[in-house]
């Protein structure tokens, strides 16, 4: 069983950055890949990021590159996503994800969520 907490969120400039972390619960967080995820009001939830549980491999959604970055800590059992040059577009409810494994593009792959964090870009 994996906990995860996300937090850092909050209300920012357009063209400003961001970090938001996620702390999970459990000594097995090494063993699992990371994803993040992002829901815009009315859509769906989509792929942001995802990075294997050493943090060897990274994986990004293409229109996301370049201003998106995933990174983790497993001594701290913490993952985190860098934003940079926020886009009012960015505005969404920010989910960080768990699966035991490889990583994987699809949310349905994961097994553990967060409750999100709501990150608001102000143009």
């Amino acid at each position: 069983q994996v906990q995860l907490v996300e937090s850092g969120g909050g209300l920012v400039q357009a063209g400003g950055s961001l970090r938001v972390s996620c702390a999970a619960s459990g000594r097995t967080f090494s063993s699992y890949a990371m994803g993040w995820f992002r829901q815009a009001p009315g859509k769906e939830r989509d792929f942001v990021a995802a990075i294997s549980s050493s943090g060897g491999s990274k994986f990004y959604a293409d229109a996301l590159k370049g201003r998106f970055t995933i990174s983790r800590d497993n001594a701290k059992n913490t993952v985190y996503l860098q934003i940079n040059s926020l886009k009012p577009e960015d505005t969404a409810t920010y989910y960080c994800a768990a699966r035991y494994g490889g990583t994987r593009y699809e949310k349905s792959q994961y097994d553990y969520w967060g409750q999100g964090i709501q990150v608001t870009v102000s143009s």
